[in-house]
């Protein structure tokens, strides 16, 4: 299995909870001044109780490498400008799932690391969006979505290098990194709850036992990565990866 594969394994799995999130914050549509701000309140959120995390989980040879691609900052930056200039008050939003996502392995924060590094690709879209609709833009409570501007593609290609390096070619670590991309979307899913317009599916974890390495008695063991909302038995489509 090639490490281009595995990234395009975490795309395909995570395809139901992208959409759910983007159903749910509509960043495309014109919205008031104080949608906004609860929508960057829960950015600040999940950042604050998140990045810490991922900090801690990885490898001191990679501390800095995350360091310098860390956004939190920006939007904490952005909720504290729209309450001195625009007199939007930040959001209280719960970020409880943040706080206890499973970082146990590479694999995983590479997994978790997908969801955030994959979203400041949209600010490309969304950051002239909220000028056109709201007057923000850097360093004016648009911050966090412009990101690191004309530098955001390149980040983006060296984070995919950096998540295929430490995945590999190993199909279990690319199932483990699945499994964290698809929590890590739920816990955001769950942060956004209070702004959705319908009733969130209930968070689906890929239901995978994975054998022991010497369990396999040389033979392939083949799991079905779901596609969808529903678990691995409900029909929806999947995606055999043998291990």
């Amino acid at each position: 299995m090639s490490s281009d594969i595995a990234l395009a394994q975490l795309r395909l799995t995570t395809r139901a909870e992208h959409d759910r999130i983007e159903q749910i914050l509509r960043l495309d549509e014109a919205m008031p001044l104080a949608r906004y701000g609860a929508i960057l309140s829960g950015f600040d959120a999940f950042l604050r109780a998140w990045e810490p995390r991922i900090h801690a989980a990885l490898p001191e040879r990679l501390q800095a490498w995350f360091r310098a691609r860390r956004r939190g900052g920006f939007a904490s930056a952005d909720v504290d400008w729209l309450r001195t200039v625009g007199g939007i008050p930040a959001v209280p939003m719960n970020a409880r799932l943040a706080a206890s996502l499973p970082l146990g392995d590479l694999a995983e924060v590479m997994g978790s690391l997908y969801v955030i590094e994959g979203s400041a690709l949209g600010g490309r879209v969304i950051a002239p969006h909220l000028k056109r609709t709201l007057g923000l833009d850097q360093g004016r409570g648009a911050s966090y979505f412009h990101g690191f501007g004309g530098e955001t593609g390149a980040m983006w290609a060296n984070f995919r290098l950096q998540a295929a390096l430490e995945i590999g070619d190993s199909p279990r670590y690319t199932v483990r990194a699945c499994q964290s991309a698809k929590r890590t979307f739920a816990a955001l899913i769950d942060v956004f709850s209070p702004l959705a317009t319908a009733p969130a599916p209930a968070p689906v974890d890929l239901p995978i036992d994975l054998p022991e390495a010497d369990d396999r008695g040389g033979a392939d063991t083949i799991v079905e990565l779901p596609l969808e909302d529903g678990g691995v038995d409900d029909g929806g489509d999947t995606l055999p990866v043998p291990l």
